[in-house]
């Protein structure tokens, strides 16, 4: 695993780094008029660790694409992959994309362009950066090439789950024999500029929706301008985040011919939706989180198995609403019913890198015997129906099995069943 993330004083590129954050539940935020994380990535920090990307191409590269490659490059030192020696050549390169804040910066460039004023230096500039980030498969091609691989390449959008939903995908490739090691990578970027344009926007929303539309529109729109407490009586502000995550996934068999070390293992990967007519809307009762939950553990596991859980909680009450529902199915009436906490709090409500981190955290939860506080919860609310691990120390388990959930605007609920090396 490997990352690009927020840090207290540069960014958070390896495991260790991003324990030693979420393990005592810190904020990486920046505060300001809003709370955001930006990856304070220097020029520097990429040219070491991808000194052979032409100048004229990396020129070119969007914020994304350098999070993007960070992580990825960060994600083949821990495994131990060399993508220079031809290691990923018939890998599956897999990315996850929630926004297109730099696809929109590349669209405006190109309309923007005068072609009959540009030299040939800039117009061959701009038709490479056109090429390689107008759409939201930008990140996957440039991985793609550096892996140099015959194997499938190929971006999802599906918001905060995104890398959620390929993470499946590659699970599924695996068993199907279609290919043995798939890099997954969820990334976006943003600026701290447009979600302060967000938080105005939200405001005015504020002042009333449109009448005759109930459903369509949130009654209480989260704010930016307040520190994010998940699961805490205080709960009802959004921090949003950039940064990138990379897990590799490989067949067992793959793993051992050349002697590989795994953190954990990918068992199972489920998606749904609540199936509501409007876009906007969310069903609190969490049906459709239970149902996915369900088709994870299918015949094979147990819910009294899973004694953790990694939630999705951005801190929306509707968010945590839906949570307390579905675990109150799951696990009948017992209360605290489990251990579930998020993270979301320590780098920020993030988009395509939600689902490789959630994943990540939750593999290294379960082979340090420890599992993670919820940031910025100090104070739960009175009707939760799980233990969110209030505070900022992590709490010794010994466990062989977790869950992770990642939700997109919609109603979408995209879950995961992780276990340890040996579990089976």
């Amino acid at each position: 695993m490997g990352f690009c993330l927020p840090g207290l004083e540069r960014p958070s590129l390896t495991a260790d780094d991003v324990w030693a954050v979420a393990s005592k539940g810190i904020s990486c935020l920046t505060r300001g008029d809003i709370y955001y994380g930006s990856v304070a990535l220097t020029e520097e920090m990429f040219d070491e660790r991808l000194p052979d990307i032409p100048a004229l191409y990396r020129q070119q590269l969007t914020r994304s694409h350098r999070l993007g490659m960070i992580s990825f490059v960060q994600a083949c030192a821990d495994g131990g992959l060399d993508f220079r020696a031809g290691d990923l050549t018939e890998a599956a390169i897999l990315t996850g994309r929630g926004s297109v804040d730099d696809n929109v910066r590349v669209h405006r460039d190109l309309l923007d362009a005068r072609p009959e004023g540009l030299t040939p230096d800039a117009a061959v500039g701009l038709f490479i950066q056109t090429q390689l980030g107008a759409t939201p498969y930008d990140v996957a091609l440039l991985q793609a090439s550096l892996a140099r691989t015959r194997g499938p390449s190929f971006s999802v959008t599906c918001g905060c789950s995104s890398s959620t939903i390929q993470l499946g995908n590659a699970l599924r490739m695996i068993q199907a024999g279609e290919v043995e090691i798939a890099l997954v990578t969820g990334v976006d970027s943003g600026s701290a500029d447009l979600a302060r344009q967000g938080q105005e926007v939200l405001r005015a929303a504020e002042r009333g929706g449109p009448a005759g539309a109930p459903g369509f529109v949130p009654d209480e729109p989260p704010s930016t301008d307040h520190r994010m407490h998940p699961y805490d009586e205080r709960a009802g502000s959004v921090g949003y985040g950039e940064g990138s995550a990379t897990v590799v996934l490989e067949s067992r068999a793959h793993a051992e011919r050349r002697g590989a070390r795994p953190h954990g293992r990918l068992l199972a990967q489920a998606t749904t939706r609540d199936g509501l007519f409007s876009p906007l809307s969310v069903d609190i009762t969490g049906t459709a989180l239970v149902t996915g939950v369900r088709r994870c553990l299918g015949e094979r596991w147990s819910i009294d198995q899973v004694p953790y859980i990694n939630g999705g909680s951005d801190g929306d009450p509707n968010v945590t609403n839906v949570e307390v529902n579905a675990v109150r199915e799951l696990y009948g009436p017992r209360v605290p019913a489990v251990l579930l906490s998020s993270q979301e709090a320590c780098f920020g409500h993030s988009g395509g890198q939600a689902g490789a981190l959630g994943a990540a955290l939750t593999t290294l939860m379960i082979a340090r015997g420890e599992v993670c506080p919820t940031a910025g919860c100090e104070r739960p609310a009175a009707d939760l129906s799980f233990d969110p691990i209030p505070g900022t120390s992590s709490r010794p388990l010994g466990f062989d099995y977790a869950l992770s959930f990642t939700y997109q605007t919609g109603g979408l609920k995209a879950v995961i069943l992780l276990g340890s090396p040996d579990a089976t």
